[in-house]
């Protein structure tokens, strides 16, 4: 059975490149395999149909890219959702546009069984909420792409973490990546609540206003997204620091992980990942059972959206279960605003949020 996937969505992330992580000459030019139409491409049964997006140059440069007859482009999603029938949707949209991207497809005629969303979910709690009850009430499963979730490497250590307490009690995490919160650290966070399997219970915050991507991306629009950090007590009581303000070129996205029977050390983008067993009061290094080296952008990364769009081609004949709910996802961004909200009362912010605290709205990419 060939399933049927559109887009929503013609920018980077879609299949033509993103800043940071491909060639600059060819980004917007040549399509890129880390990206949701690359994961599309290569699946057995899963085909790439239609696209949609409201700029008719971007679309056209897409659809010649990655050879989308022009009866399958569309300006604008709505156009899309009432005339294809589709299986899989994309958004692939700025996180402002992802609430009502998602809602409308979920209930639109094209009626998909799965919706990928990009990362971060939304960009207020509240829209995540809605997203996840509309997708709940049309029985579509929402996927969102914090594309770490689809790499063998972290799903075999949280199995390590969770369910063989390879650590024993975590009690501290020392976390670091670059800015921006909303744009880069979404995965950070969520790495952080997926291998921990927990929520954030306080959180007290620092923003530093910055915004690096900006200038890069030449944008037009203003945002909020900015570089910040600050301190989360899980629900577990974990203790977990974050710093999130250092600039792309200088910033490595590193984990330190302290529990009572061990501890654990990860920098994704140096390579290296070192984990100590305590013994009799003494922690000894030793290899990382049934890993093979440490997560790397260039391999892990890249094959994330592969594995991603192959994990959503099980969902649909019924073979696999949702890896990165709506839900789950929801847990990073209440940790990103509840920053934000901390920085601006200056004061610690409980989680889950009070209802008016869900409403507040962090805008970005």
């Amino acid at each position: 059975m060939t399933y049927r996937a559109g887009i929503i969505g013609t920018g980077g992330i879609a299949g033509m490149g993103i800043l940071g992580m491909h060639d600059e000459s060819q980004i917007g030019k040549a399509k890129v395999r880390a990206s949701h139409a690359g994961g599309y491409d290569e699946t057995e049964d899963i085909e790439l149909v239609a696209v949609a997006d409201v700029d008719e140059t971007k679309l056209d440069r897409f659809g010649e890219a990655w050879d989308i007859p022009e009866a399958g482009r569309y300006i604008g999603h709505e156009a899309m959702l009432a005339n294809e029938d589709l299986d899989v949707v994309s958004v692939c949209t700025p996180s402002y546009l992802h609430a009502d991207h998602v809602i409308d497809a979920a209930r639109s005629a094209a009626d998909p069984d799965v919706i990928w969303c990009e990362k971060p979910i939304a960009s207020a709690v509240s829209d995540a909420e809605e997203m996840v009850a509309v997708c709940d009430e049309t029985d579509t499963e929402l996927v969102v792409n914090h594309s770490f979730r689809f790499t063998d490497k972290l799903r075999r250590l949280r199995d390590h973490l969770v369910e063989d307490g390879l650590l024993g009690d975590v009690r501290s995490v020392a976390t670091q990546f670059r800015m921006e919160l909303m744009r880069n650290s979404t995965h950070l966070l969520d790495t952080l609540v997926y291998l921990l399997d927990a929520r954030a219970d306080r959180v007290a915050g620092y923003i530093n206003g910055e915004n690096e991507a900006v200038d890069s991306l030449d944008a037009a629009a203003e945002v909020d997204d900015a570089g910040g950090g600050g301190f989360v007590v899980m629900d577990d009581d974990t203790f977990v620091t974050v710093d999130c303000t250092i600039p792309r070129e200088i910033s490595s996205m590193t984990l330190q992980f302290i529990g009572t029977e061990g501890k654990l050390y990860m920098n994704n983008d140096d390579g290296e990942w070192r984990y100590w067993r305590l013994e009799d009061g003494e922690h000894v290094e030793t290899d990382l059972p049934g890993i093979d080296g440490a997560w790397t952008w260039d391999e892990d990364y890249r094959n994330a959206f592969p594995n991603a769009a192959r994990h959503i081609e099980a969902m649909l004949r019924g073979d696999a279960e949702n890896p990165s709910t709506g839900e789950e996802a929801t847990r990073s961004l209440e940790i990103i605003v509840a920053l934000y909200v901390s920085e601006y009362t200056g004061g610690q912010v409980s989680v889950p949020l009070e209802r008016p605290l869900r409403d507040v709205e962090i805008t970005s990419w």
